[in-house]
């Protein structure tokens, strides 16, 4: 799981007309220039090859330095997601609850989903967990990133729809924010989606991992996850939002999810600042 900081996307893309902010300087905003492209929805901004190319290059290279830039993580999963997400969209268009989804474009944050009625529903339901994990993990679902570089709007918004539902994926597989568990959602999603910025978090992310962790990823974890994964209902096409009450237990069966390998759980503590943000953001205490 990413830090709670405010995003500050920060790479140089320079050609023709579009400008975005220097990668060594997380202070600076995106800001719209003129393009050979009009933006088709709000925020959005338009690439050509060559800058959504460099523009992938540059993220990597930060990330290899520094993982934890939520803003150059965003922006490589958009960089190269592009030919996969038709493949999600088709998915979703194959069941009655991911067309549903695309019609009606839900988003999940502390402003769409009553958080206080999904702490009130009872303890073994999909929604109750939700809240629970989010709390114990100290976790809001207001940190996403909107999407930027996805030219299609209707492909942006499965983009988004992703990175909504991504704490909802480490919720429904039992796992929690740390390291490991981390790279672990990231395998099952590379397996389960399909994208390719989770399977490059997958193969890469263990070298971050202490011998002891990394040998558990790759005897017990990564296995786990690449067959839950490959034989679960694709998460994309799932209504979350019309599941809250059901029984999380029924859900994971359901969806062909089998519990993972034991995973220690720790109370995540947090910085005074992340306290004063959320309490800002009205997130839950």
């Amino acid at each position: 799981m990413l830090s709670l900081k405010p995003f500050h996307p920060t790479c140089t893309l320079a050609r023709r007309g579009i400008v975005l902010a220097a990668a060594a300087s997380p202070h600076n905003r995106h800001r719209r220039y003129e393009s050979t492209k009009a933006a088709a929805y709000d925020g959005h901004i338009p690439l050509n090859w060559f800058e959504n190319a460099f523009l992938a290059v540059g993220s990597g290279i930060v990330l290899l330095t520094d993982p934890r830039r939520a803003d150059m993580v965003a922006a490589l999963g958009e960089t190269t997601a592009g030919p996969f997400l038709p493949f999600l969209r088709e998915r979703m268009l194959e069941s009655a609850e991911g067309r549903r989804i695309l019609k009606q474009r839900p988003r999940i944050n502390t402003r769409t989903v009553d958080m206080s009625a999904l702490a009130a529903l009872p303890e073994n339901t999909f929604g109750r967990s939700y809240v629970s994990w989010l709390e114990h993990c100290n976790v809001t679902p207001d940190s996403r990133e909107p999407v930027h570089y996805i030219d299609d709007p209707e492909l942006a918004y499965v983009m988004q729809r992703y990175r909504e539902c991504h704490d909802l994926y480490h919720c429904v597989l039992s796992l929690p924010v740390d390291g490991l568990s981390e790279i672990a959602v990231k395998a099952f999603e590379a397996a389960n989606l399909g994208l390719p910025m989770a399977a490059m978090s997958a193969t890469l992310g263990h070298l971050r991992l202490s011998p002891q962790r990394r040998t558990r990823y790759f005897q017990e974890y990564l296995p786990w996850a690449l067959r839950c994964g490959g034989s679960a209902q694709n998460l994309i096409t799932v209504y979350w939002e019309e599941r809250w009450a059901q029984d999380i237990g029924e859900l994971k069966k359901e969806l062909g999810i089998s519990e993972p390998p034991p995973t220690p759980w720790k109370k995540f503590r947090r910085t005074e600042m992340e306290k004063q943000e959320q309490e800002q953001n009205g997130v839950l205490e």
